[in-house]
């Protein structure tokens, strides 16, 4: 995709302002969640090695990509009791999410000592580390299993339970208050050894909410930190715990506009009610790709094709943290494989330039920061709502205003309301643009767009 070439030619677009609950002025994430953008590390298919050490080679880059958190997959030791295999094969190397013990780190990887070292690295850099943390099962061979049975869900007939379908894995039961506090020392081994900033916590819905909120509050006594919950619906886990969940709603939505099957409407109906159902001081992480999206459900050019600019687009300029995941910036054109060696081909298209100037804009205009401290999403009426995107995010006299051809036809419009008109400049071509809907045409190229800063 030619960034370059999916310019408009004129611009103006009125306004209508969007039903948004008031913002409270502060948040219980640190101050440097704001404006922060998020990588996902797979650290088995990052580099040949597979290894932190060879991944550390790559911070210079991500620091000068714009990237501000580094979210690692699980670093644990990956159970061998029923270890999953594929289809086909008489080996594999497991999955992650199969722990076999909270304090320890997978050899594949290298040693705990690497990856303090690499933590620290990435924090001289002023980079923050999140792990992801497996909190609802473990492997068939953790300890906890042997040494507490009490610790895990038993069926009628006494036979501990797998977590859904995954038969890799055995259910842990949260009514076990000494599992809990476990659970939760197990947490705190990671924030005070390696100074780690956060935690990804899969499907946190599926672990009691009481327990996260215990969980926080113990675990920042000793620094402050950023929680990001695998999760969408469940509300009373962002009273105290979360700060963050996964905006797979919108996700799905903007896959379904890409393939036809949903319109631009839909987009606006699920951002007005990710807006109703957050609180206050939380917000999602928007994507276009992840390790399950990419591993099972297809790769981001799969799923959005010739419109992938324009939905990367959405994860940085709707109300959000934007995600990157592993390879994203090179286009990552093949499905991970999950549970063997994989490696990103690094040689493929270069999107640095798209995401750096994204992240650039996420970074510096106050209208894009999260919530409380954003602005709010205002989508902008125009003469051809079936096929363009038009909205405005403003605060603190900042201002985005943003125009996506979410079709494949080129497309002449023109805009209903004044409220949106001012000079601004295009983010990525730099061209000064004033907005003047009295006598002004928008002129967008198939999939085109307008990305534009208020001066």
């Amino acid at each position: 995709m030619k960034n370059i070439l999916k310019r408009a030619s004129l611009l103006c677009l009125p306004l209508i302002l969007f039903s948004c609950k008031a913002k409270q002025e502060t948040a219980q994430y640190p101050d440097w969640v704001k404006n922060a953008v998020i990588y996902e590390v797979n650290t088995r298919q990052y580099t040949t090695e597979g290894t932190f050490k060879a991944f550390e080679t790559h911070l210079p880059r991500l620091k000068a990509l714009g990237v501000d958190i580094l979210w690692f997959m699980p670093i644990h030791p990956i159970g061998l009791e029923k270890r999953k295999v594929p289809e086909g094969m008489t080996e594999s190397l497991g999955s992650y999410y199969s722990v076999k013990d909270y304090k320890g780190v997978n050899p594949e990887f290298g040693t705990e000592e690497d990856f303090k070292a690499l933590v620290a690295k990435a924090h001289s850099m002023g980079f923050k580390v999140i792990i992801d943390w497996v909190a609802n099962h473990t492997a068939w061979d953790n300890a906890w299993l042997k040494d507490h049975p009490d610790w895990y869900v038993h069926d009628s007939g006494g036979n501990i339970m797998s977590a859904f379908d995954w038969t890799d894995v055995a259910k842990l039961n949260y009514a076990n208050k000494d599992m809990r506090k476990a659970m939760i020392e197990s947490m705190k081994y990671w924030v005070e050894k390696c100074d780690i900033d956060g935690f990804r916590c899969d499907v946190a819905a599926q672990v009691p909410a009481d327990f996260w909120d215990e969980a926080r509050l113990d675990l920042e006594k000793t620094k402050p930190l950023f929680m990001l919950a695998e999760d969408e619906d469940k509300s009373d886990l962002y009273k105290k715990a979360f700060d963050a969940n996964y905006g797979w709603g919108m996700h799905g939505t903007m896959h379904k506009v890409a393939q036809g099957k949903a319109t631009i409407s839909d987009i606006y109906k699920q951002a007005a009610k990710v807006d109703s159902m957050m609180p206050k001081t939380t917000f999602q992480m928007n994507f276009v790709t992840n390790h399950d999206e990419n591993s099972w459900n297809g790769t981001a050019w799969e799923k959005f094709g010739t419109g992938l600019d324009d939905f990367t687009i959405l994860t940085y300029t709707l109300p959000g943290m934007p995600l990157i995941y592993s390879g994203q910036e090179v286009g990552l054109d093949k499905r991970l494989a999950f549970f063997i060696k994989d490696n990103i081909n690094w040689k493929g298209k270069d999107l640095s330039p798209f995401l750096k100037t994204l992240n650039e804009l996420k970074h510096r205009n106050e209208a894009l920061w999260n919530a409380p401290f954003g602005g709010k999403f205002i989508p902008i009426e125009n003469t051809e709502p079936e096929k363009v995107m038009t909205f405005m995010r403003e605060k603190g006299g900042k201002k985005v205003l943003v125009a996506l051809n979410l079709s494949s036809d080129a497309v002449q419009l023109r805009f209903k309301e004044s409220k949106a008109d001012d000079d601004y400049t295009d983010v990525f071509s730099k061209v000064d643009v004033t907005v003047n809907s009295s006598n002004l045409d928008l002129k967008l190229p198939p999939w085109g767009y307008w990305v534009l800063e208020a001066k």
